[in-house]
């Protein structure tokens, strides 16, 4: 083929000419625009990277707002709390001085009148909102964490800050733990409440005889009735006898041996204060359970009256509480060591120490509340509605247990329940009568609940009937049942309160007449193996320590102790019989600062963490935006040079073309 000038013409110029000029135009669009692509066709390399670039600086950007908010949250939260433990180092100082024995009532009144301000600051703390969102409530943000009264309403679910994939920094502190949170280290210390004298002799220490302490009787013989529960749950329901050359140690030792105390292994601390108080001082951390409740007997009729095995039987026997009274009429003396103020249920004794879990629960408005914390014995929690009464109860089984719930309905009317717990259907009967109604379960098929299947919230049903005199119409229909259950919620509530206390809401009347008392009825029967295995409302020890935390109800407790003057426990002085004392408000103060002080160290944590992440964000920001401009953006001297180049290409291309375009065949001859 011959090659014609044309032909050459094209080739050079045309084809070299379209690529310069492409090349010329990308190269000015690139300075133009400062970035080296502009759509993913120009460049599937840089147009991938620049994507996903691109994603993380956003996923950055977020992380950044996430975080700095959740510090904004965690940093106010550190500074409330440091105004909380300057008003309760504050709080501190004044029971200190009001536990000086020269201060005068109206000196105490003006000390208890300052605590009930720094009381109402705390509370106010303990409501800070920022943005309109409560620092304290979990993530019901717009909910006031802490009522009037003291109580919180919030949640426990932590608030978390994005600070990267898959990665979360939780930045609130929740009212659950600030105020209702648990101390896995703390021992609990619980006191019984009357002060003890010696009857024969002006002191009384650990050294004190018995025939000092309780007095001379006939038979030289004194007993102790001690009930309670152990660290692990178990009951304790013992008779104690001691002769008169024993000591007050010799009791305490006793008591520590009902509580597992082997003499080479102790489980319990057991002793006597000054005041004449015994307390019981847990040696396991973590649990809340421990619990103690003592009444001593002595017989000045010679005739063993005071050696019983049911409780009932001191003051049947003539029992009375006072020693001159009991030596000059030879009776049974009874020493008193736990009083509560608590009336005693139906067919209890009337002698306030003789009583232990037989008492009316406390009623206030229309609410009946009961006063101990049912509480599961595998991890110290506080039961919930599903909670089986097993995992609450002492033992190993509920068969063939029975409770006893006495009082008076909505409507005033006495009633008396009898609960009857069987492996073969647990029932229930009224007023001692014949007629047994099925506890059912919640299951299919539908039948009459096993005792150690039987939860709080079927124990609740048949107390929430009773109270509110809606029955099934028949015994033995589930159906008929859950009717008599709805009808019954209709007119009152019958819950756990958020403490694990069995509680009552009357929904009819803004006062209720419902009283309530719920109770073993082995309670009071010291043959062995049967103590109580569940317990309600009790007129138990008082608690010092606990690993259980209830911030403002401990505040109240302690200045309960001023307002009444109390430096020690003494349920015999003053109005507040369960008044824990100035001494032990100091104690119970320790440990609630020490718990505000670790919550307040992770507000400090988290603030830190958070800050931390917050500049680790900004770092890798820069670090992805500059790493995203290597990738797209136009090196513009890069792209100046490159332009220059191709522009010398460019002319040096229309120089040739222009001189082989002059060429003719005459150059060639």
């Amino acid at each position: 083929m011959r090659i014609t000038s044309s032909m050459y013409y094209e080739n050079l110029y045309g084809s070299n000419n379209n690529k310069l000029n492409q090349k010329l135009f990308d190269v000015n669009k690139q300075i133009a625009s400062g970035l080296k692509i502009q759509y993913a066709s120009d460049n599937v390399s840089i147009f991938t990277q620049t994507m996903l670039l691109d994603n993380e600086i956003t996923t950055l950007d977020q992380t950044k707002k996430s975080t700095q908010s959740g510090y904004k949250v965690a940093d106010q939260s550190d500074v409330v709390l440091n105004e909380f433990t300057d008003n309760m180092n504050r709080m501190r100082t004044l029971l200190i001085k009001a536990a000086n024995g020269t201060n005068d009532s109206t000196s105490q009144n003006a000390i208890a009148k300052e605590m009930r301000g720094i009381e109402t600051n705390l509370k106010s703390l303990a409501n800070t909102s920022i943005n309109g969102q409560f620092l304290f409530s979990g993530s019901a943000v717009k909910t006031k964490p802490i009522d009037s009264n003291g109580v919180y309403q919030g949640n426990n679910v932590a608030r978390k800050a994005f600070s990267g994939s898959n990665n979360q920094l939780q930045y609130n502190i929740t009212g659950a733990d600030l105020f209702l949170g648990e101390e896995s280290l703390v021992k609990k210390e619980i006191t019984s409440n009357v002060a003890q004298k010696a009857n024969i002799g002006s002191t009384l220490d650990v050294n004190t005889t018995m025939e000092n302490f309780m007095g001379v009787t006939p038979s030289n013989t004194h007993y102790f009735y001690l009930r309670g529960t152990k660290s692990d749950g178990s009951a304790i329901n013992s008779k104690i006898t001691l002769n008169s050359t024993d000591t007050v140690k010799t009791l305490l030792d006793a008591i520590g041996q009902q509580y597992g105390n082997t003499g080479a292994v102790n489980v319990v601390n057991v002793g006597m204060d000054g005041s004449g108080n015994i307390f019981v001082s847990d040696k396991l951390s973590g649990s809340s359970k421990l619990d103690f409740h003592l009444v001593g007997a002595s017989d000045f009729s010679g005739t063993g009256k005071a050696n019983v095995t049911s409780i009932d039987t001191l003051e049947t026997n003539g029992g009375v509480t006072d020693y001159a009274t009991a030596k000059a009429g030879s009776k049974v003396y009874i020493r008193e060591f736990n009083k509560s103020s608590y009336v005693s249920a139906t067919g209890a004794p009337t002698i306030e120490g003789l009583v232990y879990d037989r008492t009316n629960f406390s009623v206030s408005g229309s609410k009946v509340s009961s006063d101990v914390s049912q509480i599961v014995k595998s991890d110290n929690s506080f039961a919930t509605p599903s909670t089986k009464l097993l995992d609450v109860a002492s033992g190993t089984t509920l068969n063939a247990k029975q409770l006893l719930f006495k009082g008076t309905n909505i409507n005033g009317t006495a009633m008396s329940v009898q609960i009857d717990l069987k492996t073969t259907g647990s029932t229930f009967s009224l007023d001692g009568g014949t007629t047994n109604y099925n506890i059912y379960n919640a299951e299919t098929p539908r039948a009459a609940v096993d005792a150690d299947k039987m939860t709080y919230q079927q124990l609740m049903n048949v107390i929430n009937m009773a109270t509110t005199n809606k029955l099934p119409a028949t015994t033995s229909s589930a159906s008929d049942y859950d009717n008599a259950v709805n009808l019954s919620e209709n007119s009152g509530k019958t819950y756990l309160s958020y403490d694990g206390k069995l509680t009552f809401s009357d929904l009819q009347n803004g006062t209720t007449k419902a009283t309530m008392a719920l109770y073993d009825a082995n309670s009071g029967d010291f043959t062995a193996g049967n103590a109580s295995v569940l317990t309600f409302n009790t007129n138990n020890a008082l608690t010092v320590k606990d690993a259980k935390t209830d911030f403002f109800a401990s505040i109240n407790d302690m200045i309960t102790a001023v307002e009444d003057h109390k430096i020690n426990p003494d349920a015999t002085t003053g109005n507040a019989s369960r008044s824990i004392g100035i001494e032990n408000a100091i104690s119970r103060m320790d440990t609630l600062q020490d718990h505000v002080f670790r919550t307040q160290s992770t507000a400090g944590a988290q603030s830190n963490t958070l800050s931390k992440a917050v500049e680790r964000t900004d770092i890798l920001n820069v670090t992805t935006k500059s790493l995203r401009s290597s990738v797209v953006d136009t090196d513009l001297a890069e792209a100046s040079l490159k332009l220059t180049q191709l522009n010398l290409n460019y002319q040096s291309m229309l120089s040739t073309v222009g001189k082989v375009s002059k060429l003719s065949l005459v150059n060639y001859l």
